[in-house]
């Protein structure tokens, strides 16, 4: 049996008491580029150095140069696959262009990265669509925060949003996110504690249909008996999905911790083999070394990043950018500063 919260005053004391620093102290806050840049430090340390220290280093573009840069690429969590990419399509323009000397390369090498994450033109349609976003990952990477998080920014928009608690294994889920829905303004469907998850879905999609919802967000289980059940589950709820709810606008968001570089790769696959993944939703970039998976996630699986999180804040999940990400990773100004 599924339980509804409305915009009531049930959790509100808790989230106002926990959240009233944000207030407070939200004319000291950074803006996003700034913490974005401040969060990658210990990334920009891991490859922007070394990258510096072969251009630096070199007097010849020759394969001992490349081999130094594929090196540092790879140590630095950009993956094998989008560093092959990246080199491939440096090489092709030191070639066309002529280019010498190893200096004069640098600008090509961050054009080529960044031109590795470009998220593309139809990856937000969901935004404008009647759609169903299926939010997916394990436990601990942020993944009911990040729905919470999302619907503050589909409501800010405009869209008439309902989420769906389906996390009914871990303790507290279903409160903790009725605490973002809260803060987001938006309604919440949930089930008791062990109760089916997928039932929580057949209730929040028949609720989003009859209310006229435009985007219902569906709150996972990140750890059932074993990975088998739990892919299993993922199954059984896009099979309601489809069949209750055809016509709607499709996406499954994986939630990776971007502080765990190439197991969140590994994440990401196998989530993949249950849902077909849509995007990505990147968490828990603000002092992460390993960065650079922001890079190898769209070469290694061809799904986008479409979000990234600096922080525990509403407005710490924002769109990626790759112009944004680029800038702060090598050290790039904006107007913002």
């Amino acid at each position: 049996m599924s339980m509804e919260y409305k915009d009531s005053t049930e959790y509100k004391n808790s989230t106002e008491d926990k959240n009233s620093g944000d207030v407070k102290n939200s004319g000291e806050k950074k803006g996003f580029f700034a913490r974005l840049k401040e969060g990658l430090n210990k990334t920009r340390n891991n490859i922007v150095n070394g990258i510096d220290s072969v251009f630096n280093g070199f007097s010849a573009i020759d394969d001992e140069f490349y081999e130094e840069l594929e090196e540092i690429l790879i140590m630095g969590d950009i993956g094998v696959n989008a560093t092959s990419d990246i080199l491939q399509r440096l090489k092709k323009q030191v070639k066309e262009q002529h280019i010498k000397e190893p200096a004069a390369c640098k600008q090509l090498l961050i054009d080529s990265i960044r031109e590795q994450m470009q998220v593309g033109e139809t990856a937000y349609d969901f935004e404008k669509k009647q759609s169903v976003i299926l939010v997916i990952g394990v436990n601990g990477v942020g993944k009911t925060t990040s729905v919470g998080k999302l619907a503050g920014i589909l409501k800010d928009q405009g869209r008439k949003v309902l989420i769906a608690a389906a996390d009914t294994f871990r303790a507290a889920a279903g409160e903790q996110l009725a605490g973002w829905a809260n803060r987001a303004g938006v309604d919440m469907i949930g089930g008791a504690e062990g109760s089916d998850p997928a039932s929580v879905v057949f209730d929040a999609v028949n609720a989003a249909k009859a209310r006229h919802v435009d985007v219902l967000l569906c709150d996972t289980a990140g750890r059932l008996h074993n990975k088998k059940n739990l892919m299993e589950e993922l199954k059984k709820i896009n099979r309601i999905i489809d069949r209750e709810f055809p016509d709607a606008h499709r996406e499954n968001l994986v939630v990776l911790d971007g502080t765990t570089g190439q197991n969140a790769l590994a994440q990401a696959r196998e989530f993949g083999e249950a849902a077909e993944l849509t995007g990505i939703i990147l968490t828990k970039m603000d002092g992460t070394a390993k960065g650079g998976i922001a890079v190898a996630i769209q070469s290694e699986l061809n799904v986008p990043v479409k979000y990234i999180g600096v922080g525990e804040d509403m407005e710490d999940l924002q769109k990626f950018d790759p112009e944004q990400f680029v800038n702060a990773l090598f050290d790039g100004k904006t107007e913002e500063e």
